[in-house]
């Protein structure tokens, strides 16, 4: 992929979405500046513009060393805290109030962050914390706080997060309807 592919990458996703697309660009173009030393000593203003504009303006905590997926979709951005250890999949969608991140042990050290697949539609204010694994072609209810791995296709709802059905079943299952 070259360099103006991997930028432009969330572009159609983000379709109708300008703040979408003017965070994930600048999210991406800080992730491509990461790679290299010489290019984080370069741009060194820019990383920090991104850290003020995009963390405490805009209130979407995107980390430069974050692993995410082509396709990403945001909708309203705010208060969005993903930590940068997390690896999100692609055709991923996150929505306003959203929390991704470790669980802090008894003992002051941290658990590994969560590990989301492909297609996973994650409503608001849902809270995934731990080391956990969301599976693929899973949807997430609002208001959800996850603390146990989700296979995939599956809708999982609550606090704690119970999984409601798989998706093929409930599918078929309206259908007959």
């Amino acid at each position: 992929m070259n360099f103006f592919a991997y930028l432009f990458q969330d572009w159609k996703a983000n379709r109708g979405n300008i703040k979408g697309r003017l965070v994930l660009f600048m999210f991406r173009l800080v992730n491509a500046i990461n790679r290299y030393m010489l290019l984080k000593i370069i741009l060194f203003p820019y990383l920090m513009f991104y850290r003020i504009f995009v963390e405490w303006v805009l209130c979407i905590e995107l980390p430069r060393k974050l692993t995410v997926g082509k396709n990403f979709v945001f909708y309203h951005g705010q208060a969005l805290v993903v930590n940068f250890k997390t690896v999100i999949g692609e055709n991923c969608v996150l929505r306003n109030g959203v929390t991704i991140g470790h669980k802090v042990l008894a003992d002051g050290s941290f658990t590994r962050c969560p590990q989301i697949g492909n297609n996973v539609d994650v409503g608001p204010n849902v809270c995934i914390i731990g080391d956990i694994t969301i599976g693929d072609n899973v949807v997430i209810g609002a208001g959800a706080v996850v603390v146990k791995s989700i296979p995939a296709n599956s809708v999982a709802v609550g606090n704690p997060a119970r999984i409601l059905d798989n998706k093929q079943d409930a599918v078929s299952r309206n259908e007959d309807i």
